[in-house]
C-alpha cells in the first residue's frame, strides 16, 4: 500500500509536471507530417500511394542519432549563457517547428508545385521536432535520478498524447468547422489551421524558459577551441552531405535492383521495401567511410569521431556484451506493428465512411484519452512490476488489438465497434509505449545521454517508418483485411526477443 501511494505522490514532482507541458511541445508536429497530413492531402486530390510516402518526411526521428552529438556538444552562442545548454537547443529547436509550421500552412497541396513545397516543409518539421525530441531526452534523463524515469515517461507520454488530441482532433475540428470537405476542398481552412497549430507550440516555449537547466556532469570535450569547433562542424557537415549525395547518386542504381528484384518474383512492395533498406544502408556506409577518410588524412578531429560516435557505442556494447544485439533487436521491432498500422489509419478511417468529426471525436479526443490513461497505467505498472514484464504485456496486447481493425474494416461506418477498437488500440499503446520509453531510458549511460537515447530512438522507429511508406501500396494490393493481419503479425517476433533479453537477465543476476 506505501509503494502505491509513493509511486502516486511521485507524480507531484516539479519536473515530472513539467515533463507534461515539454511532451505536448514534441506531441505536436508528429500528426501534423502524419495523420492530419494524410486527411489534408487526400482532401486535396493526392493520391493513396503517394500520402503514405509523406511518412518519410517523420524519418529525421529515425537519423536523429546522426547531429545528436552535435546538440549534445556544440553550445549556442548567448543563447547558452542565457538559458543553459540543454534549454537553448530547446528553444532554437522549438522556433524552427514554428516555422516550419508556418511554411507548412503557406503550400497548397492541391498544385504540383504546392505539394513539392509541403514535401521540404514536411521534412524540415521533422528534422526539427526531432532535434526538439533530442533535447527533451536528454533532460528527462538527466532532470531525475533513475528512481523517477518511469514516472518522467508517463509524464512524457500523457503530454505528448494531449498534443497530438490538439494536432489531431483540434486540428480536424478547426479544418471542419472552416468549410473544408472531401467533396469541397478548401486549402484557405487548412491554411488557418495549421497557423493555428503553430500558435500552440507557445506552451513549449514558455515551459522552456521556466523550468530550470538540469545539472550535469563536468566533462572534459574535445571542443577547446575556435579550430577544434570548425573542425568538428566540417566532419558533421561532410556525414550529412554524403547521406544526401550519396541518397541523390544511388537512386538511379537502386531504381534498377527494384526492378531486378521484381524480376526475381518479389511483390512490388516488398521489392521496393528491398531496395530502400538497401539504398539506406549504403549511404549511411558512405557517410562513415567519409568520416574515416578525413580523419586519415586529418582534416577532420580523430577524438571528435571517437567522442561523439564511437564511445559512446563502444561503451553500449561494452556493457551489455552479447545481449546488446537481443536489445537493439527488440528495440528495433519492439513497435512495428503500431507505426505500420498508424501511418494508413486515417485514410481507413475514411475509406469506411466516417467523418472528420467522427474521425476527431473517436480517434483523437477519445482514442488518446485511452492513451493518456494506458500511459499511467504503463508507468504504475512498470515501478510495481518491472519494466520487461509490462513491455510483454503491451506486445501481447498490441498483436491482439490490431486484429481487431479486421471486424471494422468488414462492417464500415460502424460508430460503435469503432470506439471499441479504438480505446483497446489506444489504452494497448499508452502502456506498451510508457514502458518502453522507461526501459530505453534505462539502457542509456549518463556521460552519452543524448547521443545513446537518440541512437536507440532511432532504431525504434526506423524499420517501421520505412515499411509504413508502403502501407498503401500493401492495402492496395491486399485489402484491409490482410493488411491488418500482416502488422498483427509483425508483433509475433517481439514477443520471443523480450522473452530472450528477460531470459539472458535473469541468467546474468543468478
Amino acid at each position: 500500500m506505501q509503494a502505491s501511494r509513493d509511486s502516486i505522490s511521485a507524480y507531484k514532482s516539479p519536473r515530472v509536471f513539467a515533463m507534461l507541458f515539454l511532451g505536448f511541445s514534441a506531441g505536436m508536429p508528429l500528426l501534423l507530417i502524419f495523420s492530419t497530413l494524410s486527411i489534408w492531402l487526400s482532401e486535396a486530390g493526392v493520391q493513396r500511394s503517394a500520402v503514405t510516402y509523406f511518412s518519410w518526411a517523420a524519418l529525421g526521428y529515425s537519423f536523429k542519432f546522426v547531429w545528436a552529438p552535435l546538440v549534445d556538444k556544440l553550445p549556442l552562442p548567448l543563447l547558452e549563457h542565457w538559458l543553459g545548454k540543454r534549454r537553448s537547443w530547446l528553444l532554437l529547436s522549438q522556433l524552427m517547428v514554428i516555422s516550419a509550421m508556418l511554411w507548412m500552412a503557406m503550400s497548397d497541396p492541391a498544385s504540383t508545385e504546392g505539394l513539392r513545397y509541403m514535401a521540404f516543409a514536411a521534412v524540415l518539421l521533422g528534422f526539427s521536432s526531432a532535434t526538439q525530441d533530442i533535447v527533451i531526452d536528454a533532460y528527462r534523463i538527466e532532470a531525475v535520478e533513475e528512481k523517477l524515469q518511469a514516472l518522467m515517461s508517463a509524464s512524457y507520454v500523457a503530454g505528448y498524447r494531449i498534443g497530438m488530441i490538439v494536432a489531431g482532433a483540434g486540428a480536424l475540428y478547426l479544418a471542419a468547422g472552416l468549410g473544408t470537405t472531401k467533396e469541397a476542398y478548401v486549402y484557405s481552412s487548412w491554411q488557418l489551421t495549421y497557423v493555428a497549430m503553430a500558435g500552440t507550440m507557445l506552451v513549449g516555449i514558455v515551459t522552456t524558459l521556466m523550468i530550470e537547466e538540469p545539472r550535469r556532469r563536468s566533462e572534459l570535450s574535445f571542443l577547446q577551441s575556435t579550430s577544434d569547433y570548425l573542425r568538428f562542424l566540417l566532419l558533421f557537415a561532410c556525414f550529412v552531405a554524403t547521406l544526401v549525395g550519396g541518397y541523390i547518386l544511388l537512386a538511379d542504381g537502386i531504381a534498377e535492383l527494384r526492378i531486378g528484384l521484381e524480376g526475381l518474383g518479389l511483390g512490388a512492395s516488398l521489392a521496393a521495401f528491398s531496395a530502400e533498406a538497401i539504398w539506406l544502408l549504403a549511404t549511411v556506409a558512405m557517410a562513415a567511410v567519409t568520416s574515416w577518410v578525413l580523419v586519415m588524412i586529418k582534416i577532420a578531429n580523430q577524438r571528435a569521431l571517437q567522442e561523439t560516435y564511437v564511445n559512446p557505442i563502444a561503451e553500449f556494447f561494452g556493457r551489455y556484451g552479447r545481449m546488446a544485439i537481443l536489445v537493439l533487436l527488440l528495440i528495433g521491432f519492439y513497435r512495428v506493428s503500431d507505426i505500420v498500422l498508424g501511418v494508413i489509419s486515417n485514410v481507413f478511417y475514411v475509406d469506411m465512411g466516417f467523418s472528420k468529426n467522427q474521425i476527431a471525436t473517436v480517434t483523437k479526443v477519445f482514442g488518446l484519452s485511452m492513451t493518456i490513461l494506458g500511459g499511467f497505467v504503463g508507468g504504475f505498472l512498470t515501478i510495481r512490476y518491472g519494466v520487461l514484464k509490462v513491455l510483454m504485456l503491451g506486445a501481447v496486447m498490441t498483436v491482439i488489438t490490431n486484429l481487431l481493425f479486421i471486424p471494422l474494416a468488414n462492417n464500415p461506418g460502424n460508430l460503435s465497434l469503432l470506439y471499441v477498437v479504438i480505446g483497446a488500440d489506444n489504452l494497448t499503446a499508452g502502456l506498451a509505449v510508457a514502458a518502453f520509453i522507461a526501459y530505453l531510458s534505462s539502457l542509456v549511460n549518463i556521460s552519452f545521454t543524448a547521443m545513446q537515447y537518440a541512437m536507440f530512438s532511432s532504431m525504434m522507429t526506423l524499420f517501421p517508418k520505412l515499411l509504413g511508406g508502403y502501407s498503401g501500396s500493401i492495402v492496395d494490393s491486399l485489402g484491409y483485411e490482410g493488411f491488418f493481419f500482416i502488422s498483427s503479425m509483425m508483433g509475433l517476433p517481439v514477443l520471443i526477443l523480450i522473452w530472450a533479453v528477460d531470459r539472458y537477465v535473469k541468467e546474468i543476476r543468478a
